[in-house]
């Protein structure tokens, strides 16, 4: 029998292997502009003899997946609020626009980001902001797999740039919580695949509840409608080096996911649309 041949937004697939295409791999087009494309595989996910909830390792498979390059900045993020505006029809708070820290504001009859602010990563949103300006793009927050796998890769590393320690300029850290740089600025700690700031800058949120291990996708922690608390991933400008790893979990309670927070900020990931 023929090997069978079919397209994945511009990849080849032969017989179920998927195999990017330079355009692919190294800047996708239209809807998944400005996202990297993690294959279909199997990778290894939690490690073992680190704090308890990251263990213990186990494989797990995942098909493809688009996840952005960068941390959505303010100016990305306050293009939706022009559009939803701070708050979701249920009162869900997509922008803290009461705490100090806050960058956009609500300037005339629409909404502005801070002056020299415009590329730092977008923050003072609760999860439900993070959720609808996904939803808004029509993609998703990334689960804690596809976090995991688009931060690691398939080869067990510890960080996204690999096993040794963090440095200075491979991740923004040694600053307090909620402090942030530009997006983009630490191209030597890239992941395998090539996103950028997974480790350092501010906590992601992602939309898996924090489920103790093995990680199973099917069994209701990725749901939106589960119960809280949900995890984040990546550390934050204060994380020691534990926190930096690409196994980090970080619970957050409801009480703080009903407000937003200048320490979170997060990224959108994107099903591959297949083409026969």
């Amino acid at each position: 029998m023929a090997p069978s041949l079919f397209s994945i937004a511009g990849s080849l697939v032969l017989a179920g292997t998927l195999v990017l295409s330079a355009t692919t791999a190294g800047a996708a087009e239209g809807k998944h502009a400005g996202m990297v494309l993690i294959p279909a595989g199997e990778f290894t996910m939690g490690r073992d003899g680190g704090p308890p909830e990251e263990g213990p390792a186990h494989k797990l498979f995942l098909p493809a997946f688009f996840i952005d390059r960068n941390l959505v900045t303010m100016k990305e993020y306050a293009r939706f609020i022009r559009a939803k505006g701070p708050v979701g029809p249920k009162g869900e708070q997509y922008l803290d626009v009461g705490d100090e820290d806050n960058r956009i504001h609500h300037v005339g009859d629409t909404w502005e980001v801070e002056a020299g602010w415009e590329d730092y990563p977008a923050s003072e949103m609760a999860w439900h902001g993070a959720v609808a300006y996904c939803k808004w793009l029509e993609k998703q927050l990334p689960s804690e797999a596809e976090w995991e796998k688009a931060a690691r890769g398939a080869d067990r590393r510890l960080y996204p740039w690999g096993n040794g320690p963090p440095r200075p300029e491979l991740a923004f850290f040694g600053g307090f919580r909620g402090e942030s740089v530009p997006v983009g600025r630490y191209p030597k700690g890239r992941s395998p695949y090539g996103v950028l700031d997974m480790a350092g800058q501010i906590w992601e949120w992602t939309r898996s509840t924090a489920t103790s291990y093995p990680y199973d996708p099917k069994d209701g922690r990725e749901s939106l409608s589960a119960p809280y608390p949900r995890v984040t991933r990546g550390g934050s400008a204060a994380s020691d080096h534990e926190g930096l790893t690409a196994t980090s979990r970080h619970t957050v309670d409801p009480g703080r996911q009903a407000r937003g927070h200048g320490y979170y900020g997060f990224r959108c990931v994107s099903r591959v649309e297949m083409v026969f």
